[in-house]
């Protein structure tokens, strides 16, 4: 990007003006959106206004629609709800209201509207811009505005957010909310599991979700529910059989507790509700079970957003703001969304017709339909090779029907030798995946189809046990005989191998670390026990979950193989590490976990040096030399600055920074916080930087430093966490089973090709199987990092959002896209 297109970001907003509302039901991380969506505009060299009151504030006007300063979104973004308001407004349904709102925007001089809401306040905003024209000549022809205005207002640029905790917008893989309510409900389940546990009970928990079952399915996934009622997918008449047939089976398998998950709006077939209540009164009645209900209501809108609400609601915000100040007359309303891992832009009347088509399907009782619209594929852009594979039929137990050989690749194809060529949308992975841990039977023939072993490798991280759980369901699910090895290769090349059934992994969803024990014992100098082992215990695939060590060890296997045959057995490796330094991934297992805890400690920290004021804390987090943690908990917590490896600094940054928090301590916001990654720099240490700044800041400001260290590998997996690893563990497991018969030659598995050892990652916006010798070029061995990061990119980010005068390199913006309609009959894309 040259320096004139730089400047042009930085110059993109003068003269113009921006107002930003949110409407309807609050969600966490709102204002996450609304600060960065002021001090976005602010940077670019827009006026920015607040619109209290959602669209009564706009129809209102007056003191409801003031302008923005930079310190006025201070503090925001760690609190839940929205701080500017939200209402439900009739009068904006009628034109007399519209009439009204127009007149206040155009007397203000704004053209340029953000609405963060559902899908009701964003199709109220699609009809005030297709009104524009015709509001303001009304306006005119009345005398409330002069031509002059009407000409300089001529045009209405809108672009939305989709704030809800629901998850119930199509066109987007995750709404500004979702995540933070499922932390509530989590939080919830996880307490109440041990009281279940204590009492043998079965608990029924009730979740929001009137018209989409989101927030029910994913939380059946992060916890291990045996049984969940989501309006898309009614149960079959017969359910009440199967439900307790179900229930009866998990405690004759031993477990202490049954949990069932229940969407507010689950209904059966005929459209009659299924509640809570219902539920309880059939456990009790048909199995006699001590059986509570929980109904979770509103806490589970209420609380601290989540990092990745933050996040989220942050890169929408700039993307947002991009978006207004380059759209023109004949752009088209828009919302900002979340695909895989990129930010897109979609025609907002399109994802408001696929909604109310899945509306519309639920009533006439299309369930089918309802669910594909839910979970549209989309298309994948060629980030990587990716593979097909053959499955192996299974019986499907679910409600009364048992179908006929459905394939077993969760939501990635439809067809028994399917090309994975289609990411699913999240609802309709996450139901293909519940289906199969929740309602197929395990066979019980003990006879594997193939043996497959599962182990941990490198530092503990949370989620790692959802993985294993899932890998080893999965695996019985499909015949396999499944091994689990203890410490990792050290555990491979010492026989601490055992085989692992159903019940040997319930209740490992929720729970941190590492249950099968994990080292960062590389495998090379134990290769010949290693050989002698795989031949002992006939293992035929490994699937290995871990960090940097993981990935390592693969490249040793796949070496090793030159000397002996037995290593010539698929493996796949699935990223689990804090630090997220897998190449391959943009995400590993257990980051998310971790960079919560970093930003949690962080508020806290925060919160105190607003009390003491004008007290800077320098935070050192965990992550090798791989700078994620620190950059990404920069911008969800609000940090003044970062320092990482990839991104070198000089004493001259150095002192900079301390020049900009001594400005800033003359503002209202009267603390900073600072962030060192562990090996950013090998001279300029914590302690350097701490005394650096307590010298520099004498008499301005007091400094503090915390090395926050292991406690960001421990904790209870975040949903994200239990649910990305539930995924990639089906995922693993699907590949390998069609991997081995792939390599069935002459009575024995042999597999010496490239794609025979690969590593199972989220490139942007599709997940991946990539050979692990095809990722050495991408790697820097030394530091033990990709060489290219996706988020390096949030870093302007980070800095605009803490005021830093930088350039915004504008050329990753999204580009406006369309929706790829699936209808019935459609094949996917």
């Amino acid at each position: 990007m040259t320096h004139e297109e730089h400047h042009a970001a930085r110059t993109l907003g003068v003269g113009k003006a921006i107002a930003v509302l949110t409407s309807g039901g609050d969600a966490q991380g709102m204002n996450a959106a609304v600060r960065a969506v002021v001090r976005v505009g602010i940077f670019t060299g827009a006026r920015v206004f607040f619109v209290h009151e959602g669209y009564q504030g706009l129809v209102d006007g007056g003191e409801n629609i003031r302008e923005a300063t930079w310190e006025s979104v201070s503090m925001m973004l760690q609190l839940g709800g929205t701080v500017i308001g939200s209402a439900r407004c009739k009068d904006f349904r009628e034109r007399e209201g519209r009439l009204r709102a127009a007149h206040n925007l155009v007397k203000r001089g704004i053209t340029n509207l953000c609405v963060i809401g559902g899908d009701g306040s964003l199709t109220g905003a699609d009809t005030f811009r297709s009104e524009w024209s015709g509001l303001l000549s009304d306006l005119q022809k009345e005398g409330k505005i002069t031509a002059e205005e009407a000409k300089k207002s001529s045009y209405l640029n809108i672009v939305g957010l989709v704030g809800s905790i629901d998850n119930d917008f199509c066109g987007t893989d995750m709404t500004i909310g979702t995540d933070s309510a499922l932390h509530r409900i989590i939080e919830i389940v996880d307490a109440i599991t041990t009281t279940a546990q204590s009492h043998q009970r079965t608990f029924v928990l009730e979740v929001m979700g009137r018209h989409c079952g989101y927030l029910a399915l994913v939380t059946s996934l992060s916890c291990g529910a045996d049984w969940v009622f989501i309006p898309e997918c009614p149960p079959d008449d017969d359910w009440e059989e199967h439900l307790c047939r179900r229930l009866s089976e998990t405690r004759t398998r031993g477990s202490r507790l049954n949990i069932i998950i229940v969407a507010e709006g689950a209904i059966d077939k005929h459209g009659k509700p299924i509640t809570s209540e219902d539920v309880k009164n059939l456990v009790v009645k048909r199995l006699g079970y001590d059986t509570r209900v929980t109904v979770l209501g509103h806490v589970q809108r209420g609380g601290t957003p989540s990092a990745f609400d933050r996040i989220l609601g942050s890169r929408m915000g700039v993307e947002a703001v991009m978006a207004l100040l380059e759209g023109t007359p004949d752009t088209p309303a828009c919302v900002v969304s979340l695909s895989g891992n990129q930010a897109v832009r979609l025609p907002l009347m399109e994802c408001v017709q696929v909604t109310k088509d899945v509306t519309k399907a639920m009533s006439e009782k299309k369930f089918d339909e309802a669910l594909k619209l839910r979970g549209r594929p989309c298309p994948v852009p060629a980030v990587a090779p990716l593979m097909s594979f053959e499955i192996c039929p299974v019986e499907f137990h679910f409600g009364s029907k048992t179908s006929d050989q459905i394939p077993l690749a969760a939501g990635l194809g439809n067809g028994w030798k399917t090309p994975l060529t289609t990411f699913y949308r999240s609802f309709m992975n996450n139901w293909e995946v519940y289906k199969l841990l929740a309602h197929v039977r395990p066979p019980v023939s003990k006879t594997g189809l193939h043996t497959v072993a599962v182990m941990n490798v490198g530092a503990p991280a949370a989620g790692m046990n959802a993985a294993v759980r899932s890998t080893v369901r999965i695996g019985l699910i499909q015949g396999n005989r499944v091994l689990v090895v203890h410490d990792g290769f050290e555990g491979l090349a010492k026989g601490q191998i055992e085989e692992a059934g159903w019940s040997y992994v319930g209740g490992w969803t929720g729970q941190g670390g590492s249950k099968l024990g994990t080292k960062r014992t590389l495998p090379k100098k134990s290769l010949e026990q290693i050989s002698a082992n795989i031949t002992k215990f006939n293992i035929q695939g490994l699937v290995i979950i871990g960090g940097f060590e993981a990935y390592t060890g693969g490249l040793e296997l796949m070496e090793g193989r030159k000397q002996y045959d037995e290593l010539c057995i698929p493996f796949v490796i699935i990223p689990a590490t804090v630090s997220n330094n897998v190449p391959g991934s943009d995400f590993s297992v257990g980051a998310d976990t971790a960079l919560n805890t970093i930003c949690t400690t962080c508020d806290r920290i925060k919160q105190s040096a607003a009390g003491t004021k004008r007290r800077v804390f320098i935070i050192e987090t965990m992550g090798g030399y791989c700078g994620y943690l620190a950059t990404m908990a920069g911008l969800a917590a609000g940090a003044d600055a970062a320092y990482i490896f990839e991104e070198p600094f000089t004493i001259r940054d150095l002192q900079a920074n301390v020049e900009h928090l001594v400005q800033k301590m003359k503002t209202t916001v009267k603390r900073g916080l600072v962030l060192r990654n562990e090996k950013c720099n090998e001279n300029y240490t914590t302690d350097f930087i701490f005394n650096l700044y307590s010298e520099e800041g004498k008499g301005i400001f007091d400094s503090r430093k915390n090395v926050l260290g292991h406690m960001q590998q421990g904790g209870s997996p975040t949903p994200f966490d239990r649910n990305f690893a539930t995924k990639m563990g089906a995922k693993a497991m699907n590949w390998m089973t069609g991997k081995i018969k792939e390599s069935y030659r002459n009575g024995r598995i042999f597999a010496n090709t490239p794609d025979s050892g690969c590593v199972l990652g989220m490139r942007k916006r599709a997940l991946v199987f990539q050979p692990v010798a095809e990722l050495k070029d991408q790697t820097d061995f030394e530091h033990r990092i990709p060489k290219e990061q996706w988020w390096l990119k949030l870093r302007p980010i980070l800095k605009i959002l803490a005021k830093y005068e930088i350039d915004l390199d504008t050329s990753e913006h999204a580009h406006l896209e369309h929706i790829n309609r699936k209808r019935s009959g459609e094949a996917p894309v």
